[in-house]
């Protein structure tokens, strides 16, 4: 990726021994934008990146794993700003162009000798790492890194002109829509804006991120992040270039929430549910949001049982509006409801076939409206419940 260089090392943070600090360095100051998490509870590095955003410019990210640094006080919000000082001194920077973000246990204090005695290392792993290191010292539960690139074009009196976006993300529990459940780096070498930076990553947000959930649970470290270096050829400014730009980060967040998902703690499936024929699409949304949230439709799922019971019992709770005498669900292509009622044996026997493949597509038409939405979840195994009861041990 033109104009970004990347590290990731092992500063002692994590008890395994992996690595557990990461590195985004940008050859100069890059157009910046920024979402964070709604949940009221922040960890520290929350607080001061929702302060640094603000002038859209960033030149470093420093990323650590194994320690959250929530539930910290005055002294995490401190370490916080410790850390990107040690950033930007090493690599001569200005502070307030230092992201700084951290994910891993709630509640312990930074290990702030081991960021001192590590982040001059950074130095020199920086010339020569590359995105994958980077990847993997942001991992926490995770059992895979997480980066797509893709490669778009601007029309332009000169021609054609290349830009690329990739992102790197982690996350696999803690996972819900609201904002976006994970920590997410996005980057372009394409010239563009910070104020249109933020409104194409906010739109691409909307549709990728906020719709997808593997437990339920919003993190108090969510961040997602696009930085654009402009060291490329396509220069985003008219409104053409903006809706190619748009249509490409999109794609690159919903793939990156999709390995999210596939990821998902003990997941053993991917399932998209769209809901269709909403009377609005406030209620295509809550109808949707209820089902992929559902304990009861996830474990359904992963004993592959084609409940359908749990899926319309889900929506009719959902707030949204809906005629169950109107309903109708299908398991990719089966129908099992129509006009709200029951297929049969024979109907759920071809439903229960399809349940075996490792992603599936389920379709509620409330046949009430024209708008439609939809999420992406996983099921819900008893992997789950191990991996997370043994988390802090």
């Amino acid at each position: 990726m033109k104009g970004f260089k990347f590290a990731g090392i092992c500063a002692g943070i994590k008890k395994n021994g992996h690595k557990d600090l990461g590195l985004i360095l940008c050859e100069k100051p890059a157009a910046a934008a920024a979402l964070f998490t709604r949940n009221r509870v922040v960890a520290a590095p929350v607080v001061l990146g929702k302060e640094t955003i603000k002038k859209g410019l960033c030149q470093a990210i420093l990323v650590n794993s194994g320690n959250a640094n929530c539930f910290t006080g005055i002294q995490g919000l401190a370490d916080a700003r410790q850390t990107a000082a040690l950033v930007a001194s090493t690599f001569e920077i200005p502070q307030e162009q230092v992201m700084v973000s951290s994910t891993g246990v709630i509640g312990a204090p930074l290990p702030m000798d081991r960021f001192e005695s590590a982040i001059p290392l950074l130095r020199e792993e920086v010339s020569k790492g590359v995105l994958e290191d980077f990847a993997q010292a942001i991992l926490t539960t995770d059992t895979c890194q997480k980066i797509v690139s893709l490669t778009g074009h601007i029309d332009t009196p000169e021609g054609p002109k290349e830009f690329k976006v990739t992102g790197v993300a982690k996350g696999s529990g803690m996972i819900r829509p609201d904002m976006a459940t994970m920590l997410a780096y996005v980057l372009t070498d394409a010239d563009i804006t910070a104020p249109d930076l933020h409104s194409a990553l906010t739109a691409a947000n909307e549709r990728s991120f906020n719709r997808i959930t593997v437990d339920g649970d919003t993190s108090t470290n969510d961040t997602l992040l696009c930085l654009a270096s402009g060291a490329g050829d396509a220069c985003i400014r008219d409104e053409a270039a903006l809706k190619v730009f748009q249509d490409l980060l999109e794609k690159v967040c919903f793939a990156l929430g999709k390995m999210i998902v596939k990821d998902g703690e003990g997941a053993t499936k991917v399932i998209q549910i769209i809901v269709k024929g909403a009377k609005t699409q406030e209620d295509a949304f809550k109808a949707a949001e209820a089902i992929a949230h559902s304990n009861l439709v996830k474990t359904a799922i992963y004993g592959q049982d084609p409940n359908w019971g749990r899926i319309t019992a889900a929506a009719g709770r959902s707030g949204a509006y809906v005629d169950p005498d109107k309903m109708d669900l299908y398991f990719e292509d089966i129908p099992l409801v129509i006009n709200g009622c029951w297929l049969g044996i024979d109907a759920e026997k071809k439903a229960a076939q399809v349940m075996r493949a490792p992603e599936i597509n389920l379709t509620l038409d409330l046949n009430l409206g024209d708008k439609t939405d939809s999420f992406l979840f996983c099921d819900f195994s008893e992997n789950y419940v191990r991996i997370n009861a043994s988390y802090r041990s």
